[in-house]
């Protein structure tokens, strides 16, 4: 083998570098978005092949194009890997071939879907023309310059390393390409299949037409991909074959100068072998030393000239063989460095397959796809075909329909005129009844015209007869008129003597025309003129007297002075003073609430409603309450400061107070406001405070001051759970001493929960002996010893104490007149209470699919009494049954609060739950009145008034048997009640078991037995909780208590 031809070819011998396949004429990138919607990613590969030593370049190239279908489209990636140019130019400028990385996250860039071209979707040959140029142009460059043949082994060596390096960095990029075009391809290909099926789903009629278009263009793309595929794979496969045969061609090489190599080795030894040979035999001739000096000099001449000749030329084959020896060792070395070369391509087509394997799945996948893709365009096809012979139909069938009614107008419009000759057929036919009837008369008549003659002379006599009596009867009506006119006469004068009588009486008979809100102002007038100094307490007791019998004459001259001076008035009053006695008893309520200005619980609501009730039955009620801060000051009227400044004592000091008055509901009332350094009630809330025990101590203190003060003479004191249990003891200890005297004391506690126990020592505060009221038989707490419980100290000191099952104001929660409702309704019209349930549903979010669902309601404090752990199992259990539940209320306690926001944030989107952790007015009546059912499990409920209200806008109340429920709602199911008396739905136990037992009964009624249930509803609203008959009970305790301490008095 020629080593000078296989030295030429190594220098020419080299690796790879990268080059970008893209044209150096920069290309539009707006042309390019629009018209590619398909991705390629190019890998080209040049190798060696074997020519003539630098003349003929043999070069290959390898395409390999992946498809990624989008409804985007990604501009083309192109990168091609070219052989390097080992030239003579850049050996000596020490340069390297440019080499351009490939970025592994090439920016895609999308366009529009009205845009898209598919012819246009793949690269032109236009646009791949300056690469192949390029190719061309390395080739002609190898040709001219392959006669550089004196490289030196630094050159080949650095040019062999640098091919490695190249080869890493081109197999490091295939490798990113690789993953990210697989990853991209998966997740391309099924992004196609989920928004397709998605579009598919929710795509109306009028743009099936657009969806197949896009389907036929995506399917012929995916028809181009294929075919491109498959191009690349076959090059791929036919470019292995011909490096497989050059990686033989270079072993066959690398053996040849192996052997070379070895043949040098040999004639060295045989060289060695020679000169060895030599020395030997020149010893041998000079140990001879024989025949003659001459011809031993003349053989020792030519023996040294042949020896230097054989010398020289033996050096100088030993040295051009040396020298080929290490050309060949450098070559093997560079043939070595090629085959590493050659195997890390190997190993790169390897990677290939595995490419082409993913390729293969991922063209399987895309046909997958496609026949996917091809059915839904099949089912969309069939279906846009059924809605295009559906509208055919509908508008077939319209017309028929308006055909029939055309039919139908025609066919009423001779109804009409049937039934109009059918009338005229039947006057004709009563007609000719008559005519019948008078043709027999008047056969009749002929046959009995004697008879008729005589009959007419009898008439004449009558007629006679009857004008003599007309004469008479004329007489007598004349004579009768003239009596009619004098008892009119008589009759004026009685009428007048009687108006004369009436205003008589009228002075002395009570005005019922006047709002009650007239007499409360009135009242409060005068109250204010004794504060004030300005009247004497004697004469405010008298003109208080003539408004409790609202008596006519102080309401003229009320209405007679109001554009007068306030002296002007008082006098005009002071004249009226008469001693006459007070129809009805004085009642003061003292409390901590009162509906609708400060209210919390049904503690206000009782307030209110029985003062309504005992004003209505003729007595005098007034409120005492606390100004608080957050009141709802707009539901107070004719809200005024007094002049007049009420000092009180607490502390051992004496603090100021500003009196307020106004009138709420038509009730008088008083308002304290402290001014105390602790601003006792300017708070932002009602309850709650850690000194909750000195604020209402100190108010109740106050409210008895206010009173003395006044100079009021109240029969009865009534006072109201434990925030103003404090009256009882202040009352009989203090104030009683005092003249404050005339009163009984009655106390009500609506919630034995709350008892307000404190330590004793701040009994002191108010001005009580604690040594006295610290004791068993006073206020003394039953759990502690060193505590005072205000609830126990009430129930000894008051005089008056028992349970009475409390009412509802009916004037104020009344579905027939409620203006918060959107439809008022009464039992005999539930239409109303049907539109408001959809009203709140639409309000609050709700499903209204189904309008027959049953909405259970539940307005409530969030406290353990109330049974929190059973209305937080009935949300759920409502939701399993099918029902739908609102509940509205909030706790002050903390850890139960947390507990039901977050059942309200679970159930925030829900279509049958919603929470609503505040208290609402409007809201609340809103779901009494949609309500079908209202549960109330509590633990222990000393009345209630939830269960009456929901029973009045009907809704069916399903409770616990405890208490004020236990004695307000039975069982529909209980055979020991009477039938008039079941109004409801009730379980004992306090469990999930007992409430489930009740709602599942009333789901049942109401889904089974429509007809019972809506009777049920109507008895419901007909029941009367009004305070009418418990306000009756209260009279008749308070006259009882009163008659008993006038016997008392009496006696002594």
């Amino acid at each position: 083998m020629n080593y000078a031809k296989l030295r030429h070819f190594l220098a020419f011998s080299g690796g790879f570098s990268c080059v970008s396949n893209e044209p150096k004429k920069k290309i539009d990138e707006k042309t390019m978005a629009a018209k590619c919607s398909i991705c390629f990613f190019s890998y080209g590969f040049n190798g060696l092949s074997e020519g003539n030593y630098g003349n003929d370049v043999d070069s290959w190239k390898k395409n390999v194009s992946l498809f990624l279908p989008s409804r985007r489209r990604l501009l083309p990636v192109c990168c091609k890997i070219q052989r390097r140019n080992l030239s003579s130019y850049n050996r000596r400028q020490g340069k390297k071939p440019p080499f351009e990385r490939i970025r592994p996250s090439a920016k895609l860039q999308p366009n529009s879907d009205d845009e898209f071209d598919p012819e246009h979707s793949v690269p032109n040959n236009g646009d791949m023309e300056p690469s192949v140029n390029r190719e061309k142009t390395f080739e002609d460059d190898v040709d001219t310059k392959g006669d550089a043949e004196h490289t030196d082994e630094k050159n080949s060596g650095t040019q062999s390393a640098s091919a490695m390096e190249t080869n890493r960095d081109v197999k490091h990029a295939d490798e990113q390409i690789t993953d990210s075009s697989a990853q991209s391809a998966v997740a391309k290909a099924s992004a196609i299949n989920g928004v397709g099926a998605e579009l598919l789903s929710s795509v109306q009629p009028d743009n099936l037409i657009g969806m197949i278009k896009h389907a036929e263009r995506n399917i012929l793309l995916l028809n181009q991909a294929r075919v491109h595929a498959l191009e690349d794979l076959h090059k791929i496969l036919s470019e292995k074959e011909t490096l497989k045969g050059e990686i033989n061609n270079l072993e066959k090489r690398l053996a040849e100068a192996d052997a070379q190599i070895k043949f040098a080795s040999q004639e060295k030894v045989h060289a060695e072998l020679l000169e060895d040979q030599l020395e030997n035999l020149r010893n041998e001739l000079i140990n001879r030393g024989g025949s003659g000096k001459s011809e031993l000099e003349l053989y020792e001449n030519r023996s040294k000239i042949s020896n230097e000749g054989a010398l020289l030329a033996h050096d100088g084959h030993v040295h051009s063989l040396s020298k080929e020896v290490d050309s060949l060792r450098t070559e093997n070395l560079a043939l070595k460095y090629d085959i590493q070369a050659l195997k890390s391509m190997l190993s790169n087509l390897k990677n290939t397959d595995k490419r082409i394997v993913t390729l293969e799945n991922e063209s399987s996948f895309l046909e997958s796809s496609m026949k996917e893709l091809e059915s839904k365009l099949s089912v969309s096809q069939q279906e846009s075909s059924n809605i295009s012979t559906l509208k055919t139909e509908c508008k077939d069938l319209w017309a028929k329909v308006e055909n029939l009614q055309l039919l139908l107008d025609k066919a009423t419009k001779q109804a009409d005129q049937a039934i109009l000759v059918l009338q005229q057929n039947q006057d004709l036919r009563k007609k000719v009844d008559k005519l019948e009837e008078s043709l027999e008369a008047a056969t009749v008549f002929k046959a009995s015209s004697e008879k008729t003659q005589q009959y007419n002379e009898l008439m004449q006599q009558k007629i006679k007869l009857l004008e003599e009596r007309l004469q008479k009867s004329d007489q007598e009506i004349y004579s009768y008129v003239q009596l009619y006119q004098e008892s009119i006469k008589e009759f004026r004068d009685t009428l007048n003597s009687l108006k004369e009588e009436s205003k008589k009486r009228a002075l002395d008979e009570p005005v019922d025309d006047m709002p009650w809100e007239f007499w409360s102002c009135l009242l409060l007038t005068i109250d204010g003129w004794v504060l004030e100094n300005k009247i004497l307490s004697s004469e405010a007791v008298s003109l208080r007297e003539m408004v409790w019998k609202r008596d006519r004459r102080i309401c003229d001259a009320y209405v007679m002075c109001k554009e007068k001076t306030e002296d002007e008035v008082i006098s005009t009053f002071l004249q009226l003073i008469s001693s006459q006695a007070s129809p009805g008893l004085h009642v003061i309520h003292i409390a901590a609430e009162m509906a609708p200005v400060a209210k919390v619980g049904g503690l206000g609501d009782v307030v209110t409603g029985l003062g309504k009730a005992l004003q209505k039955k003729g007595h005098l009620v007034e409120i005492v309450l606390p100004k608080y801060d957050c009141m709802q000051y707009d539901r107070v009227r004719d809200l005024r400061v007094l002049d007049a400044t009420l000092y009180s004592y607490f502390d051992g000091k004496l603090f100021q107070n500003k009196v307020w008055t106004g009138t709420v509901e038509g009730l008088p009332v008083y308002f304290i406001e402290p001014h105390h350094p602790s601003k006792f009630f300017w708070r932002g809330q009602y309850y709650g405070e850690q000194d909750d025990f000195k604020r209402f101590s100190f108010f109740s203190r106050a409210a008895l001051e206010l009173l003395l003060q006044a100079g009021k003479k109240p029969d009865i004191i009534h006072c109201h759970d434990w925030q103003t249990a404090f009256v009882a003891p202040l009352y009989w200890d203090l104030y009683f001493p005092k003249g404050l005297n005339s009163a009984r004391i009655c106390f009500t506690c609506h919630n034995f929960e709350y008892q307000g126990a404190a330590p004793a020592s701040e009994l002191a505060s108010c001005g009580l002996d604690v040594q006295q009221l610290n004791r068993p038989d006073r206020m003394q707490d039953n759990s502690a010893y060193d505590r005072v419980n205000p609830i126990k100290g009430a129930i000894v000191f008051s005089n008056i104490f028992m349970g009475i099952l409390n009412g509802i104001d009916t004037d104020a929660w009344d579905p027939a007149t409620d203006i918060f409702l959107k439809v008022q309704y009464t039992a005999n019209d539930l239409q109303g209470k049907a539109e408001n349930k959809a009203a709140m549903r639409r309000n609050l979010r709700l499903s209204s699919a189904d309008d027959s669902q049953p909405l259970v309601g539940c307005i409530t404090r969030l406290v353990p009494q109330k049974g929190v752990h059973l209305i937080r199992h009935a949300i759920y259990r409502t939701l399993e049954m099918g029902g739908q539940f609102v509940l509205l209320g909030s706790s002050p306690v903390p850890h139960i609060q947390r507990e039901f926001e977050g059942i309200a944030n679970q159930f925030q989107d829900h279509e049958h739950i919603r929470l609503i952790l505040k208290y609402d007015e409007s809201l609340s009546r809103y779901i009494y009145a949609a309500s079908d059912m209202f549960i109330i499990p509590s633990i222990f409920e000393p009345c209630g008034l939830t269960q009456m209200i929901a029973m009045r806008y009907g809704s069916v109340p399903i409770v616990r048997k405890t208490g004020g429920l236990n004695d307000s709602v039975f069982d529909v199911d209980d055979d020991t009640i009477p039938y008039q008396y079941r109004n409801g739905f009730t379980f004992t136990t306090p469990d999930e078991q007992g409430l489930n037992g009740a709602l599942d009964r009333a789901f049942n009624l109401y889904n089974n037995d429509s007809e019972t249930w809506q009777q049920l509803v109507r008895k419901d609203m007909n029941i009367d909780f009004s305070w009418h008959s418990s306000a009756s009970q209260y009279e008749e305790l308070y006259a009882k208590s009163i008659a008993r301490a006038r016997a008392a008095t009496s006696r002594t």
